[in-house]
């Protein structure tokens, strides 16, 4: 792994030992912070750089683990799990929650793994049946404030899949107001208004265009 996304809303805060080829053009962007020297200092004042909605993104050069540790510091860490659900017909499930597509996820309880808890976010928020765990698929990291609190997201993605032909139920109290299975070549309208580390799991699972 050669760098780390941290999402504040839509800006990425890139975690890296090197200006990797994918990052350039975020380096060569004027809105663009970018800090290569490692202090507790600095640590601070990239994260108020991203809280700003001018910045485009950061980048931030140094030992990969020493800075993780540095900036989980800086956070409330909560960690979930979600998955991307494939039907018999190859079909991807999409919610929309509050007027954004999104993927089936949620908060890790007490006592649980982190593949127990994604398989029971989706079936809680879909109304599926047998959903089948195929395997990991990425992790990724947001950031967001609660009642005062710097919240940093981390959450864990799998493959999962179900049999037949269901029709998915929204859960109404999570705010879910339409599931739609969607071919993957055919989520232009879900990519279009999704988030970005929902992107991030739809390139990681497919070479979107």
């Amino acid at each position: 792994m050669q760098y780390i996304t941290i999402y504040f809303d839509d800006r990425p805060l890139f975690l890296t030992d090197r200006v990797a080829d994918e990052l350039l053009p975020y380096a060569h962007h004027d809105d663009t912070v970018l800090i290569d020297e490692f202090s507790h200092h600095a640590v601070n004042a990239m994260i108020h750089e991203m809280r700003k909605e001018t910045v485009h993104a950061g980048i931030f050069v140094g030992e990969l683990q020493a800075l993780k540790h540095a900036f989980w510091k800086k956070f409330m860490v909560i960690k979930a799990g979600g998955g991307l659900v494939r039907n018999g017909s190859r079909e991807l499930l999409f919610m929309l929650r509050r007027g954004v597509w999104d993927l089936p996820k949620g908060k890790l309880d007490p006592g649980e793994t982190l593949e127990q808890c994604a398989v029971r976010e989706v079936m809680e928020e879909t109304g599926l049946r047998g959903v089948q765990l195929d395997g990991p698929l990425l992790e990724t990291y947001h950031t967001y404030e609660d009642h005062g609190h710097h919240i940093l997201k981390e959450t864990y993605w799998y493959n999962m899949s179900v049999s037949g032909e269901q029709t998915p139920i929204p859960q109404q109290e999570e705010q879910i107001t339409e599931l739609r299975w969607v071919l993957p070549e055919n989520v232009g309208e879900q990519l279009a208004n999704t988030y970005p580390s929902i992107r991030d799991v739809l390139t990681a699972a497919f070479p979107l265009k």
